[in-house]
């Protein structure tokens, strides 16, 4: 028998932990959920695309997550995709629903290209993630000096979450293409943006120069 929406929201409430929550609230995600116990919570109901289309509907953050998690790629158009990275209520939503279903999805391309001029910045930003892996498996065709020429304009000024995906991109050129390293180092060492960002020891900083000098040293 299949998941309810209600059943399944109640299961999340369930699994609700202030101390979770917290945590949670201040990276921008409104939930108290254990990203394991929904894991699990998700491989009990299994696919399921209608259920996974009314959570998303939901509005709810945790169940956006378990939307995403029972959701099938392939049953998604791209203007479902297109809806519901407008709808993304948290940055692990946005970040899970680029990363679990819009990569996996044939409208990648697609999307990618309408997103990256659109005026919404979360459409923007998944643009950007979505040319961070092109840059990386799939380069050919994509303008690297055009990338960064607009990463060199807009960077220091893109909201948040779109800045932090098209500084991906910037440090993704830098490490898997020698030819336009130097400029993208040059580009992050005078832009500066995430120079200050809180690293804890043994990561890697998010500052582009520091990203790409270490992944080419681990390349080396």
């Amino acid at each position: 028998m299949s998941t309810t929406l209600s059943q399944a929201l109640a299961d999340l409430a369930a699994l609700e932990d202030p101390k979770a929550r917290a945590v949670n609230e201040r990276h921008g995600d409104a939930h108290g959920v254990n990203l394991s116990q929904m894991r699990a919570l998700a491989k009990r109901i299994g696919a399921d695309p209608e259920l996974a289309g009314s959570l998303w509907a939901s509005g709810d953050v945790a169940g956006q997550l378990l939307g995403i998690l029972v959701a099938k790629p392939r049953a998604l158009t791209a203007d479902d995709l297109d809806r519901m990275v407008r709808a993304t209520q948290s940055a692990k939503a946005h970040d899970w629903l680029v990363a679990y279903l819009v990569k996996k999805s044939a409208h990648a391309e697609e999307l990618r290209v309408r997103w990256l001029d659109d005026a919404d910045a979360d459409a923007r930003a998944a643009a950007w993630s979505l040319t961070s892996a092109r840059v990386a498996k799939s380069p050919d065709g994509l303008d690297l000096e055009a990338l960064l020429d607009r990463i060199e304009r807009e960077l220091a000024a893109a909201p948040a979450r779109e800045q932090w995906a098209m500084n991906e991109t910037l440090a993704t050129i830098g490490i898997h293409h020698p030819a336009e390293r130097d400029r993208a180092i040059a580009i992050g060492e005078r832009l500066q943006v995430l120079a200050d960002y809180p690293t804890p020891p043994n990561c890697t900083s998010p500052f582009a120069p520091l990203w790409i000098a270490e992944m080419v040293r681990r390349q080396g």
